[in-house]
């Protein structure tokens, strides 16, 4: 940037270009900084000597590249300090810019070591290796927290970056369990939020792990406080560390600058400001202008630099430095503002009045002690009086004339700058007609602002005839300087205008603004100035002793255009400190020297003290510091130098601790505002040097929050379209070009990065950056910032870059899963799997683009569609191949299908899109394929399960149905479909309970409801097809359970065939199973054969029918069975008829027997044995039978048959009386019959029906003739009711 060769010597050596374009503006030659010698440029042999050994090419070249290397080094480290001494006068004295408090906190960076010990604390979470206590949905959270995002490759490429806080790992924790948490059941007594906060408690406890919080380090690093406000010292450290400036280079520095004075530092701004305007008139005059658009905007530009200057002098006049006259203020700062730029010619038109030097004092009188004191008795009482004349008198404390010390302080206020105090001496009077105290002695002073402060003896005036001839008082007085009185003394002065005589007076330098100063002289006690003169234009500088005037030894003198003052003091210190002051209020370029004959020696003969400021400028030179400090900043070109400033300080920034995303702290802004300002650093060339460090950061991977880039390219973009956002109207040619490239670089950029969203935000991280990218790259395609660009040519582009994120994405992911080479070799099965688990990848993508990027892109939804199915049209080309692969009747990919179909029907863009058609074109053969084959394998299988069937009821097969493989299609010839893995259906509950169907009719019905669950777990998208399956396996299940129910009331009635009809007749198990397997598929009917519609439901209402007239003739078949046994029972008793051959013999056979022995008549064993026969029978339908309603059925028919049969049989012996055994059997058959129906949940009105009547009315009245005839009568059976009978 800076020549290193003299400013007074031209160099042939040729920089770098960047170092050779410190120009300055305008005119002005271009500043160069003396190199530190200029032996390096000495030839290396000299004309005469010896000529040396020529070395080699290489070492010549290899010579020639260090020394190369040497001076760039050299070069930088010039520039880095000139730099360095500018950046630390805007930090010293601060007069346009404040270091902002409403800038966002950025928060601390995590690096890869931290973020290894998280994934580590986290995994021993999993492991159960801590203390932290948490339910499974935590724990899940956890898990899917820990394999999503921590292990994720972009998210250690975001820490890499240093993009990423750990309040980023919360957040998108807290955003995944906020999602987790709404899903979750409501819980009495706990709300969702208190769940959140534990959640969220229970995460920071991992993440911390077993830090101890209080051991925190003593001292935070600079770059750790760097968010904070920096105090001035910590600002010079950073800007050490950002421009590579050592500490002694800084201590020199600050020492040679006087940072600390405050009043040299403003004299510097002050004269930078008066030679910027200079600048301006040389421009002007030689209209030597930087390169615009139109010849109008080259006088817009010389105001602009004018305007510039006169706000900095307002911005510096506005700063408080004294009590001076309010007046003169505000009517300077009103024409400041009012003028146009300010012109230091017509400075003397406002002339200072004497009350507008205003100087305010504070003195501090303090009384030691009085020596001497002789004419007073020790035991007086002696004291002090003080006073400054004019103003208020104090008095010290009483004290014993033997010991006169007081010690006491009197503070005064004077607007005197030489006031007059006056201490005096008293005792107390005796005398009753004394009316005042005697005065002992006095002492008058005169003291100033340079008087001493240390406490001294002063002999005191005694009255006449006193004895206290040496009388002493010993006192101190300080008499503070006022902030705008910049220095005071005692000098000859002689002038044209004011102080015509040359006379010792005392003047004092007055600071009445920051831009205005007067040299005052004084008498004593006055307040105002007896001359003053106003020292704007002049220019000090030391001189020769004057010829003629007496008095002074050591002159200098301060020079206008129609005036010159001449100055001499006594002591050559003063002079200095006097020219120093004088030059810093003058505001003049060039600086006094002082004369090296007159710093050797004094007139007493001895060395003289050296000012501290010169002692440093000394040492500053001997290190070569001197150029430096002494540079004129005017001349140089400082949109170079603040291009450097502002880009190490990015550099810096981009590397401390925080998360910055190429946000600056906020000292770091403070001090670039005020170097731009103080230095006229114009605002658009700042933004566009700041956009491309921002881009060149951004493209080497950096995270660069895309807002910045907003309000940089915002700002020069209104600058260029004329927009004045800084206040300027010229635009240059070079700012015009210099736009047009970034702004073509910055769409290049976004694209990339909207291309790229997925790695450049992952997980949405900077919260809200793609879409502030999105909202940038509509800015950055606008013409111009009135004309918005329209909204096609923005989704136009956006569709372009998901396009190609589409491939960018899906190329990384079959990387990641390292498909191409599996497809390539792997065999059919592994291919399948691998496509199976590269879907669950794409799915996986494509929701986390829905989670954490939809909102960005929520201008553009079909955007994202097109987005998703270009990427899964990429997808389509590897599923195709694998699916090639498989066997013609392979059933493995219905679960691929399943999976992708669930995604694709639940996203309201991509349902019946273009890739969920082809996947339904390529599943429908396979589908249909799978339907065909599974009716014929039902079918078969049920032509031979009922073929084989055994009628054993299921209970005993299935009492340990979940620890067994669920039953398969039988194996055929053909490569069949097994069923997919599923859950045990929830009707199969019942069988752990009670008795159910037989094998073949369970593996129907389960077979069946598989298939109808798997088709329905299809989900098919498309609603005919979709109707089409579901109507197929409806018809499928109807033409299966009537086979079904057909074979079943065969086998049925076959059965019941080689039933014998005797009383030891019991229902067989198998008989029971059969009417199961009717209840069942009645049950099953409803769910498998139902569908919403008409011909369905009529069809299904046809297998309802089937299935009731089955039943009914199944129980008509058993009841015929049953009644059967009771017509044997009913004709053994026929035997006993009266009238019949039987029944003849058994009378006479036992009347005559009965004479000779006790022949025992008929017992009831054919009752009981009926009776036992019924009711065990009932036992077992009730036990086997799972429908209650069939059984009642059932009951209900056998008790009206049983009643019939017994009414027929009587009515058939209507003209006979009944045999009294035949009477008692079927008393008890048809009460025990009548009770046990009843137990089992007959009806009453059942049970009382007419042929019951009938029947009780016909016993009843044969109970009655036997009760007559025979004197024996029933033995206790009777049609009564009685509980005593015998159960």
């Amino acid at each position: 940037m800076l020549d290193p060769s003299s400013s007074e010597e031209e160099s042939d050596e040729v920089l770098e270009e960047e170092r050779r374009d410190v120009l300055v503006a305008g005119t002005s030659p271009r500043l160069v900084l003396p190199s530190q010698g200029r032996d390096s440029r000495e030839p290396a042999g000299r004309a005469g000597t010896a000529r040396p050994v020529s070395p080699s090419p290489s070492v010549i070249s290899e010579e020639r590249e260090e020394q190369e290397r040497q001076q760039k080094e050299e070069a930088d480290r010039r520039i880095r300090l000139q730099l360095y001494v500018f950046t630390i006068r805007c930090i010293a004295y601060p007069f346009n810019a404040k270091q902002p408090t409403d800038m966002a906190r950025r928060q601390q960076k995590l690096n890869k070591q931290q973020l290894q010990s998280i994934k580590e604390r986290f995994q021993a979470f999993l492991n159960g290796e801590t203390q932290i206590v948490a339910d499974e949905a935590f724990y899940n959270a956890i898990r899917c927290y820990f394999e999503v995002f921590l292990t994720s490759e972009r998210v250690a490429r975001m820490v890499h970056c240093g993009g990423c806080s750990a309040n980023d790992f919360r957040e998108v924790f807290k955003k995944n369990i906020e999602k987790r948490v709404r899903s979750l059941p409501e819980i009495d007594g706990l709300s969702k939020e208190t769940v959140l906060s534990s959640w969220l408690a229970k995460y920071d406890a991992i993440y911390r792990g077993e830090e101890d919080l209080r051991k925190q380090p003593k001292r935070m690093a600079l770059t750790a406080v760097s968010e904070l406000i920096l105090s001035k010292e910590q600002l010079y450290e950073m800007f050490q560390q950002i421009l590579g400036i050592k500490k002694f280079e800084h201590q020199l520095l600050y020492n040679a600058c006087q940072l600390d004075n405050a009043d040299e530092q403003a004299a510097q701004i002050r004269r930078e400001l008066d030679g910027r305007l200079q600048l301006a008139e040389q421009i002007a005059k030689e209209k030597k202008f930087p390169k615009f658009g139109s010849k109008e905007m080259e006088v817009m530009y010389i105001e602009e630099l004018k305007s510039s200057v006169n706000l900095l002098m307002a911005n510096l006049e506005s700063l408080p430095v004294s009590k001076g006259g309010p007046e003169f203020k505000l009517q300077k700062l009103k024409r400041s503002q009012n003028s146009t730029f300010l012109d230091l010619g017509d400075e003397n038109d406002i002339q200072l009045s004497k009350s507008d030097v205003v100087l305010s004092f504070t003195l501090e009188i303090v009384i030691m002690e009085v020596q001497g004191l002789k004419s007073v008795a020790p035991n007086r009482i002696v004291y002090c009086t003080m006073e400054v004349e004019g103003g208020e008198k104090l008095q010290t404390d009483q004290a014993e004339a033997s010991r006169p010390q007081w010690g006491t302080q009197g503070d005064f206020t004077t607007t005197h700058p030489r006031p007059v105090i006056k201490v005096k001496l008293f005792t107390e009077s005796t005398g009753v007609l004394a009316l005042e105290d005697k005065e002992l002695g006095k002492v008058i002073l005169n003291p100033t602002p340079n008087s001493g402060k240390s406490p001294e003896l002063h002999k005191m005036i005694v009255p006449k005839n006193s004895q206290d001839s040496d009388l002493k008082i010993k006192l101190a007085v300080r008499m503070d300087k006022p902030p705008n009185m910049k220095h005071c003394g005692f000098l000859y002065v002689l002038g044209q205008k004011v102080w015509k005589r040359w006379k010792k007076r005392f003047l004092v330098l007055v600071q009445v603004s920051q831009y205005t100063f007067a040299m005052c002289s004084y008498k004593e006690k006055k307040a105002e100035p007896q001359e003053l003169m106003q020292l704007d234009g002049y220019t000090v500088d030391y001189t020769e002793p004057q010829l003629g005037l007496q008095g002074g030894r050591v002159f200098f003198n301060a020079v206008k255009e129609g005036d010159a003052i001449v100055f001499a003091s006594d002591d050559e210190q003063d002079r200095i400190l006097w020219v120093q002051a004088m030059y810093r209020a003058t505001g003049q370029s060039y600086k006094p020297v002082p004369p090296n004959q007159v710093q050797k020696s004094n007139t007493r003969g001895g060395q003289i003290e050296v000012p501290v400021s010169q002692v440093y400028a000394e040492r500053a030179q001997k290190h070569g510091m001197e150029e430096f400090i002494s540079a004129d900043p005017c001349r140089f070109d400082h949109s170079i130098l603040f291009r450097t400033l502002q880009k190490r300080t990015l550099d810096h920034r981009l590397n401390d601790s925080y998360s910055c995303l190429g946000w600056f702290s906020p000292g770091q802004v403070f001090v670039l505002d005020e170097y731009c300002a103080r230095y006229g650093v114009r605002g658009c060339h700042r933004h566009i040097c700041y956009l491309t460090e921002l881009m060149d950061n951004a493209e080497s991977g950096a995270v660069i929050d895309p807002t910045l880039l907003h309000y940089s390219f915002a700002f020069c973009a209104s600058h260029v379209h004329g927009n004045r956002p800084d206040g300027l109207g010229t635009v240059t040619a070079q700012e015009k070009e210099r736009f047009e490239d970034i702004k073509e670089r910055l769409r290049l950029l976004l694209e990339n990065q909207i291309t790229h969203f997925r790695y450049c935000f992952p997980f949405g991280r900077p919260e809200g950056g793609l879409k502030a990218t999105l909202s940038l790259l509509e800015r950055v395609l606008m013409k111009d910032i009135a004309t918005p660009v329209p909204p096609e040519e923005v989704k136009k582009v956006v569709r372009k870059c998901l396009e190609k994120a589409a491939l960018i994405n899906y190329t990384r992911l079959t990387e990641y899963a390292r498909i191409e080479e599996m497809l390539n070799q792997a065999s059919p099965e592994k291919k399948l799997e691998d496509i199976l688990q590269l879907a669950d990848l794409c799915i996986e993508v494509l929701q986390q683009n829905e989670e954490h990027h939809s909102e960005a892109f929520a201008w553009w939804p079909d955007l994202m569609a097109e987005h998703a199915e270009m990427f899964w049209s990429l997808f389509a080309v590897d599923l195709d191949s694998a699916l090639g692969a498989q066997a013609q009747d392979s059933w493995e990919s219905f679960p691929l299908f399943q999976m992708l179909n669930n995604y694709l029907r639940n996203d309201s863009h991509l349902c019946n899109g273009k890739f969920h058609k082809h996947l339904q074109e390529t599943f429908v053969p396979l589908v249909v394929r799978y339907i065909d084959l599974m009716e014929s394998s039902i079918a078969q299988s049920v032509h031979r399960g009922f073929e084989q069937e055994t009628w054993q009821p299921v209970k005993s097969i299935t009492n340990s149905l979940p620890n067994v493989p669920l039953p398969k299609v039988p194996s055929l010839t053909l490569n069949l479909p097994q069923i997919p893995t599923f859950s045990a259906p929830s009707w199969m509950a019942s069988l752990y309970d009670s008795t159910n169907g037989s094998a073949s009719s369970e593996d129907l019905f389960w077979k069946l409801d598989a298939l109808q669950i798997f088709v329905y777990d299809l989900h098919w998208p498309e609603p005919e097809f979709s109707q089409h399956l579901e109507q197929r396996l409806k018809l499928m299940a109807c033409d299966m359970i009537e086979a079904c129910v057909k074979r079943t009331r065969i086998a049925f009635e076959a059965k019941l065939q080689k039933i014998s009809k005797s009383a030891d007749f019991r229902l067989p198990h198998h008989v029971c199973t059969m009417f199961n397997v009717l209840v069942d598929a009645k049950k099953q009917s409803t769910k498998l054969c139902v569908l919403n519609g008409g011909l369905e439901q009529q069809y299904h209402s046809k297998i309802d029918d089937l299935i009731e007239e089955t039943f009914k003739e199944m129980i008509s078949l058993l009841v015929s069975k049953f009644v059967a046994v009771l017509e044997g029972m009913l004709a053994k008793l026929s035997r006993y008829d009266e009238g019949t051959l039987f029944s003849s013999i058994l009378s006479f056979t036992v009347k005559a027997a009965s004479k000779y022995v006790e022949v025992p008549k008929p017992g009831m064993d054919l009752a009981d044995t009926y009776i036992m026969f019924v009711r065990q029978n009932q036992d077992i339908l009730r036990e086997k039978i799972n429908e209650e309603l069939y059984v009642e059925k059932l009951f209900d028919q056998w008790y009206c048959s049983s009643m019939k049969s017994i009414c027929i049989w009587l009515t058939d012996r209507l003209d006979l009386q009944l045999h009294i055994y035949q009477l008692k059997t079927l008393i008890k058959i048809v009460k025990k019959t009548y009770r046990d129906f009843r137990l089992q949940g007959v009806l009453e009105g059942t049970l009382h029906n007419k042929t019951y009547e009938t029947i009780h009315n016909r016993l009843t009245v044969e109970e009655t003739t036997i009760s007559v005839s025979d004197g024996g009568g029933l033995q206790g059976i009777t049609m009564k009711d009685s509980d005593e009978e015998e159960g």
